[in-house]
């Protein structure tokens, strides 16, 4: 549990995949509102995605679902009260995918049901995400930049498997993928699928 800012930013510096930098262009063909449906292994929840809150951010995401990125990913880390973090992905050959991008200004706040992307410093969002469980208004001032939020189905992110806490390493999550996680740490709750809804 995190008892100090201190200590957040160090987790959450260890949040984002440790590839080389590049990409970030604006994609187009995002559209400015768009809802994803999250089916899991606790059941379904829905985000909106508002582009005009963390325009790369939001494309990234686009990108991410539409490419199945998330697909069988496990929900690696949960701290009550504070976040649900996803985003390492079941096959580790995906790790490298996709690289850093460019920040966004924080224009909402990390409240309750909010969606971030995870950072370790200036620059180097990359496939990483987490839903906040409560307000977190102290991380806007540390650069994270809600781009969505939960709007169907809170109650599901509420019910994932929070036993493991921060246990499961990232490294070995990033060498091993589902692997790893299965053999380690089995109850975790994972991503069936993640979908734009139309």
């Amino acid at each position: 549990m995190f008892t100090t800012p201190a200590r957040a930013v160090f987790a959450f510096c260890a949040l984002a995949a440790l590839s080389a930098c590049g990409g970030g262009g604006e994609r187009t063909n995002v559209p400015d509102t768009y809802k994803v449906k999250f089916e899991t292994t606790k059941g379904d929840f829905v985000v909106e995605v508002q582009k005009s809150w963390a325009p790369l951010g939001a494309e990234r995401f686009h990108e991410l679902i539409t490419s199945g990125f998330y697909n069988e990913a496990r929900f690696f880390r949960i701290v009550p009260g504070f976040v649900v973090q996803f985003g390492l992905p079941a096959d580790p050959a995906k790790v490298d995918a996709h690289k850093e991008f460019p920040d966004d200004p924080v224009k909402q706040s990390n409240t309750k049901g909010m969606l971030s992307f995870a950072t370790r410093g200036a620059g180097t969002r990359t496939t990483q995400v987490f839903i906040n469980l409560g307000n977190n208004a102290r991380l806007d001032s540390m650069g994270f930049a809600p781009f969505a939020v939960v709007v169907e189905g809170m109650n599901v992110v509420e019910s994932l498997y929070a036993g493991y806490g921060e246990a499961p390493n990232q490294m070995q999550i990033r060498n091993f993928g589902n692997k790893y996680l299965e053999s380690s740490f089995p109850n975790l709750d994972g991503i069936k699928s993640a979908t734009i809804l139309e």
